[in-house]
């Protein structure tokens, strides 16, 4: 396509732009017709992009060209009615590697600003193929670059347009896909270490909402990988499970950081409205976790991929730690509310532990897991998930006497007595006392 571009040269911007879209249409569609594997777009064909559609041309003496504000929404329409048009996915994909792919040089700048643009544009007009393209592209990015990406769309579907959540929840049904990326990226980029790294209050009840409708929405990205496909380095996890669990357990400290001077009662009204969110959040993770090993046997993975790495929960505890003894700073005896913050927080560590290990998304040995726990606070139920580790074959099970006597002793905590949450346990409990019946031990 490199002959093109003195034809290019004399045209107006938004012209130049409209015109190389649809050589690179036909371009991409010939070169996947001609089946050869993999079809790869040459360099030449990414500087034309470069410098007539993202204005950052590769040569410094020329001078780099800008559309207007009308302009630039001129040419999103156009890019979104061209890859709604085309109807093959593979010649899609490559079109949006073309012009988004980041290549490491000034332009992935100019890449990231309009990629962020069509991305919003999409989720509001609904265009399935971009947002599916977008899915593509949050993983196998640099997990820096889709927190970018995800905190656009925070920002213009929660703080500019007041009311507009909606819209971005309505997707999910639309581009599961998507929106499985999107949760992986957003619970990237809000690990609640600062106030300004805490969920908005929207985005937490969206993600509930989805995971309530449909708790398979979080393993899609593990559903749709090759067996033998590996991720990217530092791109975003295979499912948000690690940033999730952290949500849960660090949200009841978190929202009380900062937040306990000129309150009359220490409780501030977004604690109060995200408390029973978190709750719900945290029973639905645990479900999903109870999907997880008819899914990795079906893969041949369980024993063999970790959904939820010792790294990540090392990183947990020692938030946790500090966490706790600014609580502890705080508070005023064991029965102070701190201290009864500072157990949810430790029963929801250890519930989410123990079935991480039962269902094969968390794989380590229980020295490490002690080792990771020792840091905290007594507390009985992560004792318990220290010391009870069993094996059969190679899942993992635990005793039906234990997980009961759990689930009862933790159900206040999590579901505040409803008999549903005595249900969810004794059912688990059973689950995995049939499947493990035939032969376990313990280590």
């Amino acid at each position: 396509m490199g002959d093109i571009r003195q034809s290019l040269l004399p045209r107006d911007v938004l012209s130049a732009a409209k015109e190389l879209l649809y050589h690179l249409d036909i371009y991409i569609s010939n070169l996947v017709q001609s089946g050869r594997q993999p079809p790869q777009v040459d360099t030449k064909t990414l500087e034309l992009v470069e410098e007539f559609i993202l204005h950052s041309p590769k040569d410094r003496n020329v001078q780099p060209r800008r559309m207007s504000a009308l302009q630039e929404l001129q040419l999103l329409e156009i890019m979104c009615s061209c890859f709604q048009e085309q109807s093959r996915d593979t010649v899609r994909q490559l079109m949006f590697s073309a012009l988004f792919s980041l290549q490491g040089n000034q332009a992935d700048e100019s890449r990231m600003a309009l990629l962020s643009k069509l991305v919003s544009m999409s989720v509001a007009v609904g265009r399935v193929p971009i947002l599916e393209c977008a899915a593509t592209w949050l993983q196998r990015s640099h997990r820096v670059y889709c927190v970018r990406l995800a905190r656009v769309l925070v920002d213009d579907y929660c703080s500019l347009v007041p009311g507009s959540m909606s819209t971005l929840q309505n997707i999910h049904s639309s581009s599961p896909r998507f929106c499985c990326q999107f949760v992986t990226a957003v619970t990237t980029l809000y690990d609640l270490t600062t106030e300004d790294l805490t969920p908005p209050l929207e985005l937490l009840q969206m993600i509930v909402s989805w995971l309530q409708d449909d708790p398979h929405l979080v393993l899609i990205t593990l559903l749709n990988s090759p067996l033998s496909g590996s991720q990217p380095i530092s791109s975003l996890d295979l499912t948000p499970l690690g940033g999730l669990v952290r949500w849960c357990v660090k949200a009841p400290l978190a929202y009380r950081r900062g937040k306990k001077q000129g309150l009359t009662n220490g409780t501030s009204d977004s604690e109060t409205e995200a408390g029973p969110l978190f709750s719900t959040l945290h029973l639905s993770v645990l479900q999903v976790l109870m999907l997880l090993p008819n899914i990795l046997n079906e893969k041949g993975l369980f024993g063999r991929l970790a959904l939820l790495q010792l790294e990540t929960l090392a990183t947990l505890t020692s938030d946790l730690s500090r966490l706790l003894d600014q609580a502890d700073k705080h508070g005023h005896g064991p029965s102070s509310d701190a201290h009864v913050l500072s157990q949810l927080v430790l029963d929801r560590l250890a519930q989410a532990l123990q079935v991480a290990l039962a269902n094969g998304a968390l794989l380590c040995s229980r020295e490490d897991l002690r080792a990771i726990c020792s840091r905290l606070p007594h507390n009985n139920l992560l004792q318990q998930a220290g010391s009870l580790v069993l094996l059969w074959g190679r899942e993992g099970v635990v005793s039906l006497t234990w997980l009961v006597g759990t689930g009862l002793a933790v159900l206040p905590s999590m579901m505040r007595g409803t008999v549903g949450g005595v249900i969810f346990w004794v059912c688990f409990a059973f689950c995995k006392f049939s499947r493990g019946s035939e032969s376990h031990r313990a280590i």
